[in-house]
């Protein structure tokens, strides 16, 4: 059943995408048919939490990945839940446009971006991805597609719909928001000993890029110790007296702290962090010169080159043999905290934490715009992200540095990420969360609960 699809058979594109629609469609009958629960199968991930194998059906949507249309004169392209976003930036920068947000990474999908969440540096004026999306089409584990628009009778499904990492049904289909882009980015890269004086400034410059001219049009930070700090402002400019490239030999991160200035193509900005994804290629001998130079004329300077031999190892029980994890914690995780109290989440994460660098990215949603139950910031609020990955020397049981990040985070009244491990009780995670309202949409969209179960997935990680 399709409840609210486009079809325009005259249009080739959306043609494809009918047809497309209509074999997912049969594919979901026949495993609900068979009494099977649902997974989809898909061609990239970015989750960092270990997953247990389970008997699911698989519904094959790799090849979801078209951009179906865009109107420039209203500020808006359609694509396909599965496209990345290396695609869709390759397909609108032609036309001097991009999305509103760009995840940083270029293997992250829109419709990951949407259900899990997505950040970068215009998140302070534009906010979270979830923020930019205008309508979706879902299909439900009832075995519909449904269209989701704020004011439309699935109005539910489009605010409940972020953060709900597949309990609630799989975006085939959004229209999000783009903004016109300028040939080059202009960076200006200020330095900073003080914790306090590198948010303030951080804050004061969100105020002035919230302003009606717009500059700066891009803000982030990175803090390389605890008396080391960047923030990074980009502005559009039509010329540039010359461009820095990170896609090789040089490494953007180090760029921070030797240059005040720098110009990069806009391409090239928006995927400044992927060739290292950030600063974890380090972990695979990428920032050595001789190891770099092999990467390189492999084509392997790219974060999912990075995921896929860390798949390897996984999988191939490499990682376990060579003792990698031995006294060690990975502490894979993103947080939003209100930015009136980051200071004091920064400082307890150089104290107690310990990993180097840390980015941070602020974020904002349009003041007085709507709520998203499951992905409880607040609009008229600036929170700054804290990004941080990496190992942790441990003595202690698995997961301590875990929940020391997920203790704090309660405490300053912020956000964690769900798409790497976690391990708040039921009752925590009810509050934060808010699965009740989850319960409530999934009784209505998976009555025969065809896709997992939230918390299960996310933190008893099924």
């Amino acid at each position: 059943m399709h409840t609210g699809a486009n079809t325009t058979p005259a249009d080739p594109k959306r043609a494809a995408h009918e047809a497309r629609r209509e074999r997912l469609i049969s594919e979901f009958h026949r495993a609900r048919d068979a009494g099977r629960p649902i997974r989809l199968k898909k061609a990239t991930s970015n989750l960092f939490r270990d997953r247990r194998r389970a008997d699911r059906a698989s519904l094959d949507v790799r090849d979801f990945t078209h951009v179906l249309d865009v109107n420039p004169a209203e500020g808006w392209v359609d694509v396909e839940g599965m496209i990345r976003y290396e695609t869709l930036v390759d397909a609108l920068l032609p036309r001097r446009l991009m999305p509103a947000v760009v995840p940083e990474l270029k293997s992250i999908t829109v419709g990951g971006a949407i259900s899990g969440g997505g950040i970068e540096s215009s998140s302070f004026r534009h906010g979270f991805v979830h923020e930019t999306v205008l309508e979706m089409d879902i299909l439900t584990g009832a075995g519909e597609i449904v269209i989701c628009r704020p004011d439309n009778a699935h109005a539910d499904l489009f605010f409940g719909f972020p953060c709900s990492y597949g309990a609630l049904g799989y975006c085939l289909r959004a229209r999000i928001r783009t903004m016109p882009t300028r040939p080059f980015v202009h960076l200006r890269h200020q330095a900073f000993s003080r914790i306090e004086s590198f948010v303030a400034e951080m804050m004061n410059a969100c105020r002035a890029g919230r302003t009606s001219d717009g500059k700066p049009a891009f803000i982030d930070g990175t803090a390389f110790s605890d008396r080391s700090f960047v923030l990074t402002t980009g502005t559009w400019s039509d010329e540039a007296p010359r461009t820095s490239d990170y896609t090789g030999d040089n490494i953007y991160h180090r760029s921070l702290r030797e240059k005040s200035e720098d110009w990069l193509t806009v391409k090239d900005y928006l995927w400044r962090w992927d060739t290292d994804w950030f600063w974890c290629s380090r972990a695979f001998g990428a920032e050595h010169p001789v190891l770099r130079r092999v990467y390189k004329s492999l084509g392997l300077l790219r974060s999912t080159a990075y995921w896929k031999i860390k798949a390897f190892l996984r999988r191939s029980g490499l990682f376990a043999l060579l003792r990698l994890d031995r006294g060690v914690e990975y502490v894979i995780q993103d947080v939003e905290i209100q930015a009136e109290r980051a200071g004091e989440f920064l400082a307890f994460l150089l104290r107690e934490i310990g990993i180097l660098p840390v980015w941070v990215c602020p974020a904002q949603g349009s003041e007085g715009g709507p709520r998203f139950p499951l992905y409880p910031t607040d609009p008229s609020k600036l929170y700054l992200n804290f990004g941080f990955w990496g190992g942790v020397p441990s003595e202690h049981p698995p997961g301590h540095f875990d929940r020391l990040v997920e203790a704090k985070t309660i405490e300053l009244g912020g956000w964690k990420s769900l798409y790497s491990t976690s391990y708040f009780e039921p009752d925590t995670f009810e509050r934060l969360y808010d699965e009740s309202r989850c319960r409530s949409l999934k009784q209505r969209y998976d009555p025969d609960k065809r896709f997992p179960d939230r918390y299960a997935k996310c933190v008893r990680t099924s």
